[in-house]
């Protein structure tokens, strides 16, 4: 039946998705013609992006290449800085918060203390502002860009999740898609996120064939992993101890599945709490995080979230709040990947 609902539900919106595919259409057009002007700049910048809405593992993947170029070049991200209060241009400083700057963003800036962070909506903007007042930046990387082609940037990265790849799914609203699979075309690299780790050649090998890269294209797969401990503002504590606790899981992400999965496959006795995508928890969640963990029975109890939602909404909260870091690792070919990006910003 809920299937049934669900093909119903996309041939009633089919239409409108293809309205909506032929505005996008005739914009990307507009660009590849001149018509409307994309900005290059004199140093290197790569794109980092989805065709999909959602969570496709885009935070996990910048950090991965902060930490590729740490001490090799001056890096700086550049954002739009979702969910801020902010408006226009405005650059990570010591004494702000993930309400002015965005939570992605500063959990970048927070995480890595060399790192210049800089949000703006118009990303031209923020990226000729950040030159002036940062001179020194050599390596811009451009998070969830890969629409946004009034930047032209010198590498493209696609990110797909392997669950859902873009070759499987409908432009919006009927599907998830910003822009038809088309649009793969511009990247450079593909990589296809959230896989397991155990994947199989034979399922790469499907998925590529999938995919169809283009001559000048490489397909990549990586996998999402957690680390060994939890973290809370002034105290760690072992995953594997876990065990003994009783967990209120509090996320605010846009797909909390494969952390759900991953806290249950290590048999935790969790509750789940679910906010919006993006989400800051204020006084009247937190008196329903606290009424909730307060109804927990037993006094060996905590709160669980992800590093994002930490540092977005629980840095300053009085709550036995802890986070569980994620990172992205490269599940094949890792050195050819780190050259292939390397090798461009060493050139340019």
């Amino acid at each position: 039946m809920y299937f049934v609902l669900v093909n119903l539900i996309r041939k009633i919106l089919f239409p409108i998705s293809l309205l909506y595919g032929l505005i996008i259409r005739i914009r990307n057009k507009a660009f590849d013609l001149g018509l409307l002007s994309s900005r290059s700049f004199d140093i290197p910048i790569i794109a980092v992006g989805n065709l999909n809405v959602g969570g496709t593992g885009k935070s996990p993947f910048i950090e991965y290449l902060i930490e590729l170029f740490q001490g090799s070049f001056q890096t700086a991200v550049v954002s739009r800085g979702y969910g801020r209060k902010t408006k226009g241009f405005f650059l990570a400083t010591p004494d702000c918060s993930a309400q002015e700057l965005g939570d992605e963003p500063f959990q970048f800036y927070r995480k890595f203390k060399s790192l210049e962070v800089a949000v703006d909506e118009k990303r031209v903007r923020g990226i000729e502002t950040l030159q002036k007042l940062r001179p020194e930046v050599d390596l811009v990387l451009l998070d969830d860009a890969f629409q946004h082609r009034y930047v032209k940037a010198g590498m493209y990265i696609l990110l797909t999740v392997y669950e859902k790849l873009y070759v499987d799914d409908y432009l919006l609203p009927t599907g998830t898609l910003r822009e038809s699979r088309k649009g793969a075309d511009r990247a450079d690299l593909i990589v296809v996120t959230k896989c397991p780790k155990d994947l199989s050649e034979k399922k790469r090998l499907d998925i590529v064939k999938r995919i169809a890269p283009k001559k000048n294209q490489e397909v990549f797969f990586s996998a999402i992993a957690y680390d060994d401990y939890v973290y809370a503002a002034d105290d760690t504590i072992l995953l594997d101890e876990l065990g003994k606790y009783k967990i209120l899981l509090v996320t605010g992400i846009a797909n909390s599945k494969p952390l759900v999965a991953f806290l249950r496959k290590n048999k935790l006795d969790i509750q789940h709490m679910k906010f919006a995508d993006h989400q800051f928890i204020g006084d009247q969640e937190q008196k329903r995080i606290k009424f909730g963990f307060d109804a927990m029975e037993g006094e060996k109890k905590l709160i669980l979230t992800t590093e994002k939602d930490y540092v977005r909404s629980f840095l300053k909260v009085r709550l036995p709040v802890y986070y569980l870091p994620i990172k992205m690792i490269i599940l094949e070919r890792e050195k050819k990947f780190n050259e292939i990006i390397q090798n461009y910003v060493r050139k340019n």
